[in-house]
């Protein structure tokens, strides 16, 4: 693969010559999946299945590490099939949903998963009127069973009416001891003390890393990358890509050591991974 930047061509070979010991970690919406309008709709990118299975064979593990549901990821990106397709090859391959709270492993093949948070229920309560204040009554409401998100994508002014609605469910979430994820016009709530980094961190620490690469694509992916940075200095070669189809937040970008244009460009990525470390 051909870098512009020197600096992102020095850490995606630091990243290769980490080889069997490498972890490769993916956000799915944005990164895997294109965004789109309906969520229940964002199915892989057709070439994902097949990648996951040939990247799992020269690298320690590969990770799904996603806001969504596990179950949804399973069925929108088929990785129940890539899973058994992988776990027939004896390699590791797992998803980890709603940011780490739930796990699958191609071995168990079962989602464990903690009891949904104190205080979801009654803010799940005050949503009706939350929608109404901000002016977005249409707003999509995505129950998650641990979280709930907020949509505006359809709505007529999509960025109006999430400006109007953040500061409202940040407020409620708060009165309700609950944590508030906004990203690209959706804004979800869910418990506190769970993010994308713990979850990088447990997997580095599990699999005993010697690499770490993460792609991702919105604000949940901060913590990631900021803990991609933190395991450099620990003498672990990690490389944060942007998958950001240009319109990402700057504030992931300027963590990033490589931005890709899209899924289009973490295939591309990918396929180049795979070809390196074979």
């Amino acid at each position: 693969m051909d870098f512009t930047d020197p600096s992102a061509s020095a850490l995606y070979e630091a990243v290769v010559r980490s080889g069997g010991d490498l972890v490769v970690g993916l956000d799915f919406d944005g990164t895997l999946a294109p965004i789109v309008e309906d969520p229940t709709r964002a199915h892989v990118h057709p070439e994902v299945p097949d990648l996951l299975v040939a990247l799992s064979e020269v690298v320690r593990g590969v990770a799904v590490v996603t806001g969504r549901p596990v179950r949804q990821a399973l069925a929108l990106g088929d990785l129940d099939q890539v899973g058994s397709r992988i776990n027939d090859l004896h390699r590791s391959f797992l998803v980890l949903g709603q940011y780490g709270n739930e796990r699958w492993t191609a071995v168990d093949r079962r989602v464990v998963s903690p009891r949904p948070p104190a205080g979801l229920a009654g803010f799940l309560r005050e949503v009706p009127s939350l929608v109404r204040r901000a002016g977005a009554p249409d707003a999509y409401v995505e129950p998650k069973g641990l979280a709930v998100a907020l949509h505006t994508r359809r709505l007529d002014d999509p960025a109006g009416s999430f400006a109007r609605l953040l500061p409202l469910v940040t407020d409620a979430a708060a009165r309700h001891g609950l944590a508030v994820e906004p990203g690209r016009l959706v804004v979800e709530v869910r418990a506190p003390g769970m993010h994308k980094g713990l979850s990088v961190r447990r997997l580095a620490e599990e699999w005993s890393a010697k690499g770490f690469l993460f792609a991702g694509d919105d604000l949940g992916d901060v913590e990631a990358f900021t803990e991609l940075r933190a395991m450099r200095t620990e003498g672990v070669a990690t490389m944060a890509v942007c998958s950001h189809g240009g319109d990402g937040p700057e504030e992931l970008e300027e963590l990033a050591d490589l931005v890709v244009d899209g899924p289009d460009g973490v295939v591309e990525l990918l396929r180049a991974l795979v070809h390196d470390l074979s």
